[in-house]
């Protein structure tokens, strides 16, 4: 199969690895028939087509357990792949992501329609919609605080000032992002393959100042922070390796994915198992709270989302399949219209949940998905992608009637 780094897929006219403005490419480019990735298709031996059939026919979906796609099938919905909810605006690689580990991708995260963070080369960039640049906010190419080999930064969470990044030893790094110094630096987890491969901040409601950070590690061990001082309030063992742990919007439960097919609901108090999640056939790396309280969705290495009324969890409510591999990253629109769901290349779905997902859109491109993020105000959606040539960050709006400068790929 040809790969981006191939010889084959590159063209004289590429850009250097660190991009460059003539690497941005905007939606009226793309309406003026520019590749939303710069990707110059008509310098290259093949059509954009031929690569994505080639792509899809042969991709190797890694799996942990051996999945029947004949009975996965049965279970799947349906759906109209032609909607258009957010507009495609910007392509830039001046704010480029790195993936540390192929089952993680949690790497994007925006804090307002202007301020986007993105993970390269065990750095932390923030993009800044605006004014169009990328400042360095977090290097940890040297360690932090007291450990002075270089952290590999698996995972990562930004939430208002704080940002807090996770490493592949089993690491937390947490940083004021008004303040030069870190905040907090230190390992967590000690085994010898204790990778933090989640993590959440969040604040407690009815209880200001309250902010936590809720770590999922490969010890099986969840593990709860009060953000003011780091001390560790709580600690949940599980039966296997934890790669995805969140609460639910009350804080009265916590949902538990993993090395297991099936997941977990859990009391977020005590963190003692209430429901399992039946249903899944391989290992799950995301799941993610709709802002009801009542809706949940796992993503799984068999290549499908299952959403959950979690006041009934007998059976899934809706399966949605994927295109071509693992979900490997959820999440919900904070108005609870839209959930992203991310496959590990190649492809991102944002479905309309007040359609009962019948109609999604798919966002169609090429590459490694570092991870995803609405912004705050639902006005903006993120996708960060890896490649030696063309990886970036895409930006998309959502789209209004009365504006005209959107492409839709």
């Amino acid at each position: 199969m040809l790969e981006e780094g191939d010889d084959e897929w590159k063209s004289d006219s590429d850009h250097d690895e660190d991009g460059d403005d003539e690497g941005d490419i905007t939606a009226k480019q793309a309406q003026n028939g520019c590749d939303i990735q710069g990707i110059p298709w008509e310098q290259v031996r093949f059509t954009r087509e031929r690569y994505r059939e080639n792509r899809l026919q042969h991709y190797n979906n890694y799996v942990n357990l051996e999945v029947d796609r004949e009975v996965l099938d049965k279970q799947c919905k349906r759906f109209s792949s032609g909607g258009q909810f957010y507009g495609f605006q910007l392509n830039t690689r001046k704010a480029r992501c790195t993936i540390v580990h192929f089952q993680l991708r949690n790497l994007v995260w925006a804090t307002s329609k202007h301020d986007v963070y993105v993970m390269h080369n065990n750095a932390v960039h923030h993009w800044n919609a605006v004014s169009r640049k990328a400042t360095e906010v977090l290097n940890l190419d040297r360690g932090g605080g007291v450990q002075t080999s270089t952290i590999q930064i698996s995972t990562m969470c930004v939430h208002k000032n704080l940002l807090v990044v996770g490493g592949f030893s089993g690491e937390l790094v947490a940083k004021d992002l008004n303040q030069k110094e870190l905040i907090y630096s230190t390992r967590i987890a000690h085994d010898d393959s204790a990778i933090t491969n989640a993590v959440e901040i969040f604040d407690m409601p009815g209880m200001p100042g309250s902010t936590r950070v809720l770590t999922s590690n490969n010890d099986s061990v969840v593990r709860l922070f009060d953000v003011t001082t780091f001390k560790c309030l709580n600690n949940f063992r599980f039966e296997w390796a934890v790669n995805y742990a969140v609460p639910s919007p009350d804080r009265k439960m916590l949902a538990v994915v993993g090395d297991s097919p099936a997941g977990i609901l859990a009391d977020f108090s005590t963190g003692k198992p209430i429901l399992s999640l039946e249903g899944h056939l391989d290992f799950s790396f995301a799941v993610a709270w709709h802002p009801d309280g009542n809706l949940l969705a796992t993503g799984n290495q068999d290549s499908t989302t299952r959403l959950w009324d979690v006041r009934n969890t007998k059976e899934a409510v809706t399966v949605l399949q994927g295109r071509i591999g693992a979900i490997r990253a959820l999440r919900f629109s904070n108005d609870g219209k839209f959930l992203a769901m991310a496959e590990p290349l190649d492809f991102v779905h944002l479905f309309d949940l007040k359609d009962n997902c019948n109609r999604c859109q798919e966002i169609d491109l090429f590459g490694e998905v570092a991870g995803v993020a609405f912004s705050p105000d639902c006005e903006s959606f993120f996708v960060g992608t890896e490649d030696l040539t063309y990886g970036s960050l895409l930006e998309f709006n959502r789209f209004k009637a009365d504006r005209d400068d959107y492409y839709f790929p």
